[in-house]
């Protein structure tokens, strides 16, 4: 809860109280009393000399009172972070401290700092001192300052992390004198601040900080500070109105007389590579360019492994890959901007849908070894499908409104984008060991105010597993070759008969051989009868790890913000082996049906010492690989004049 605030004045008086003047070791007191009587009944003592005067029993000496608050070990010492005047107001007052009245307080003070005291006004109190020069009221309450009451000798005014939202107050009766003025992590908003920041209010100026407010208009915030005659040192980085890319370039240009920016000195060489860009100030486009590249995901568990064999009826399931992220929604861009991208808002899949798909034969000849479920070639990619970040309706798997709630709760909120974001898509990949995402995407933005609070806040990166169920669309036609076993067994009966009868194990070997050749006819019927309609599920998306890139750097001046997103260790060794065998498995077959395809007949089968040494390399200290994903969010600057004056007739 928020405290209520105060005046400056009650602040300072509050200040001084901490700093007990009036207690021990300072003020007067037992410990000293004798040396503060009234100088009638010190006359006599006069006469004594100073080197045989002896301080009374129980009074202590001037230098070991300063020692009690010098000491950074003694219970009497000042905090630390104390300040200059703080220290040598506590000296004082123990070396004469009759002299510490209100008037000297006035007189003496030529730096006030009150921070984070929760001050609301400032109050006529503070023309009481006479030479204040500096005055720091930073990390407070105050929204409004009535320039009247700020002394006329003023040189130094800061008001960090305050809620002023406008500079005019300021300008009432600014102090003549005022070199340096720090506005920084307020809240100073419109183009009408470009207004207060001329001569005609601050004909000294010097340094000017107006970091981290909400200014959007560079053109005219420039317009009004070319009029300042000494402004040197100048502030603007968390601005919105620093995204733009040419942002340093045309500033540097615009004040010829400027030697710091954004703490980076003026380097004569770029004053050269921007000359004549402030006469184009009118043409450049006043919004941001970023780029944002996702690279390799690695450390992905293939889940299809763990799988079940599909039936001849199904569920035939695939899997596919892909990576989110929130990127925030400008409301003056046309949606036509995204069009034709490889970008995409993540919702769930509309209704139902019903796909004509070929199956391919390797579905079945791996479902056959039980390792490997079927391949993600049956979902098709969703690509270029740009929308706001509202909720789509759910999918539904029939008709009933009851199993349709079932499913609602299913959705991860990881996979819906925050408020007044969109939620940007990957292309879908099937699994391999490394993922190339291969994903670029340029975001140009106009309304840069909710561009500066969502870099503040960052960006969450997300890697999604979709899961993909098909069922054939017709059930499978009822299979005949089971009932011809059993006319084939009554032929044998006539024939066994007429001949001599064989023994058991004769009996059963025949038995046997008859099961595979019906075996073998069922599976050949299964290859040419399935069905090749399938309907397919709505997707079961699972996030497998998600979590929040800063970009925070980029309001500070970084031009890049590169970093590998690690969400910790998904698979195991033993996933791992079962993987390195199915893969092992799919080599040789391949090996196989090489001569078959016209290739070289030469046969090449992966060497069982080879895998089995690579095995056993799962079963010691084998550390699985964590999910890790590239990422890279780039903020457009332009280097030159020319640059900029290309963006200009592209």
């Amino acid at each position: 809860m928020e405290k209520p605030g105060v005046t400056l004045s009650a602040a300072v008086q509050e200040h001084l109280r901490h700093l007990c003047l009036r207690e021990f070791p300072c003020g007067t007191g037992s410990w000293n009393k004798s040396r503060f009587l009234p100088r009638t009944w010190r006359t006599w003592r006069e006469l004594v000399p100073r080197e045989e005067e002896a301080v009374n029993p129980g009074e202590e000496t001037v230098e070991a009172l300063l020692d009690l608050v010098r000491s950074p070990h003694s219970p009497w010492a000042l905090l630390e972070g104390s300040s200059a005047e703080d220290r040598f107001l506590r000296e004082l007052a123990i070396q004469n401290p009759l002299v510490l009245k209100d008037t000297f307080f006035y007189s003496y003070f030529r730096s006030l700092r009150v921070v984070d005291k929760q001050v609301s006004l400032v109050d006529k109190g503070l023309l009481k001192f006479l030479k204040l020069e500096e005055l720091v009221l930073s990390a407070n309450q105050i929204k409004e300052i009535d320039a009247v009451n700020l002394p006329p000798t003023l040189k130094v005014l800061e008001l960090y992390g305050n809620k002023l939202s406008s500079m005019g107050c300021l300008c009432t009766r600014p102090p003549p004198c005022l070199q340096h003025l720090g506005l920084g992590q307020n809240k100073l908003l419109g183009p009408l601040e470009s207004l207060y920041v001329t001569a005609d209010h601050w004909p000294n100026l010097v340094s000017l900080d107006l970091s981290f407010n909400d200014l959007t208009d560079l053109q005219g915030m420039i317009a009004g500070l070319s009029t300042l005659p000494h402004l040197r040192l100048l502030v603007l980085q968390g601005n919105p109105l620093a995204l733009v890319p040419y942002y340093r370039g045309f500033t540097i240009d615009s004040l010829s007389q400027l030697c710091v920016l954004d703490d980076i000195t003026v380097s004569p060489s770029e004053k050269h590579q921007f000359r004549g860009l402030s006469h184009s100030g009118d043409l450049l486009a006043r919004e941001a360019q970023f780029v944002v590249t996702i690279g390799n995901v690695k450390g992905v568990l293939d889940t299809s492994i763990l799988d079940p064999e599909p039936g001849p009826q199904g569920p035939f399931i695939t899997y596919n890959y892909y990576v989110t992220y929130d990127f925030v929604e400008d409301e003056e861009g046309e949606a036509s901007d995204y069009g034709g991208v490889l970008a995409e808002i993540v919702k769930p899949s509309p209704s139902t849908e019903q796909l004509v798909e070929d199956i391919p034969e390797e579905l079945f000849e791996e479902a056959e070894d039980s390792v490997e479920s079927g391949l993600s070639t049956l979902s098709g990619e969703l690509e270029g499908s740009v929308a706001s970040g509202g909720s789509g309706s759910l999918p539904r798997v029939t008709d009933s409104a009851e199993e349709l709630a079932k499913l609602r709760p299913r959705i991860d909120p990881r996979l819906c984008p925050s408020p007044g974001t969109v939620l940007f898509s990957t292309v879908r990949k099937p699994w391999t060991d490394v993922i190339p995402c291969n994903y670029e995407m340029q975001h140009t933005l106009r309304d840069l105010v909710p561009l500066k609070a969502f870099l503040l806040a960052g960006t969450t990166v997300t890697i999604v597993e979709e899961k993909i169920l098909s069922w054939p669309l017709v059930p499978p036609p009822v299979d005949t070759v089971l009932p011809a076993k059993k006319g084939k067994g009554e032929k044998d009966k006539k024939d066994k008969k007429d001949k001599d009868k064989k023994g058991k194990e004769g009996k059963d070997k025949a038995a046997k051989g008859e099961k595979e050749t019906a075996l073998k006819e069922q599976k050949a019927s299964k290859k040419k009868e399935l069905p090749k309609e399938l309907r397919q599920d709505p997707p079961i998306l699972r996030v497998l790890g998600s979590g929040l890139v800063a970009l925070e750097p980029l309001l500070v001046g970084e031009p890049l913000v590169s970093t590998v997103c690690n969400f910790g260790v998904i698979r195991t060794a033993e996933t791992d082996r079962l993987t390195f065998l199915r893969d092992g498995k799919n080599k040789n077959k391949k090996a196989k049906k090489a001569p078959k395809a016209g290739k070289s007949k030469t046969k090449v089968p992966v060497s069982l010492e080879k895998e089995k040494s690579a095995v056993a390399a799962y079963d010691g200290d084998y550390q699985p690989q964590p999910l890790t994903v590239e990422v890279q969010i780039q903020l457009n600057q332009h280097l030159s004049a020319e640059e900029a004056l290309r963006d200009i007739s592209l």
